[in-house]
């Protein structure tokens, strides 16, 4: 697999699986655009690859906010020559609890970053990749955009939302070039899951079919796959990426 040649941004790459996917793009060749809201978190991706022998540069954005995006697109172009591939990965998640008793102010925060982020970034990238009549794009859901997740009403409802819009996407850019596809990650050993117990976190592990957490890197190589050419006639898909815990 390589992407040698290729220009792709990455959106919620300062850390996790959105550093792990810009890392990995990266190592096989493609030009990488690093956005995040955290300017120290996208500089250290950067840093890596270019360590690495890589190209990339970082541009701070809030994917929430329409003029935000609309200039993150327009860096990225001036940068990459145009835009090959796109990887909507920013998001949050939200403490657990019933829904009667969630903030309105989490609800809207998880919508805006998770939803309104991802409708965003897949409306401004499109605009350029119909223009160039070509392009590939995986957006980041969940197994909770398959299934629900308990005592996650807001995070659940924005992943089912991400399912939808990229089905519906891929539909309507299928006879344009443009593929769009999501991952559907399960429990996954990301820095922010570290800062759980420990025993918490083997407990986790223990519900998944496979006996342990999935990493970012294992995700980052599923992501890769789907934006290549080898992933050529597929489309609208939901990748499940848990260890079988869908299942379970």
């Amino acid at each position: 697999m390589s992407f040698e040649g290729s220009g792709v941004l990455v959106t919620g790459a300062g850390a996790g699986i959105g550093r792990a996917t810009a890392l990995h793009l990266a190592s096989l060749g493609a030009r990488v655009v690093v956005s995040d809201i955290s300017d120290e978190g996208a500089k250290g991706t950067v840093e890596e690859i270019l360590a690495a022998g890589g190209q990339a540069t970082a541009v701070i954005a809030d994917v929430a906010d329409a003029t935000s995006v609309d200039e993150l697109l327009a860096r990225s172009v001036e940068f990459l020559g145009g835009l090959d591939l796109a990887v909507n990965n920013a998001g949050i998640g939200h403490h657990p609890g019933d829904l009667h008793e969630m903030p309105i102010e989490v609800w809207d925060q998880v919508m805006g970053i998770d939803l309104r982020g991802t409708f965003l970034c897949l409306r401004a990238e499109l605009k350029v990749m119909v223009e160039a009549g070509h392009g590939s794009i995986v957006n980041m859901a969940s197994n909770a955009g398959l299934k629900n997740a308990p005592d996650m009403a807001a995070y659940t409802t924005a992943k089912h939302g991400v399912i939808g819009l990229t089905k519906n996407a891929a539909l309507t850019y299928a006879r344009r070039n443009i593929r769009v596809n999501a991952v559907c990650p399960g429990t996954i050993a990301t820095p922010g899951m570290a800062s759980f117990p420990a025993e918490t976190q083997r407990e986790w592990a223990d519900l998944i079919p496979m006996g342990r957490l999935g990493t970012p890197e294992e995700v980052a190589q599923a992501v890769a796959y789907l934006l290549s050419d080898q992933a050529a006639f597929i489309t609208g898909t939901g990748l499940l990426i848990d260890g079988g815990l869908m299942y379970a």
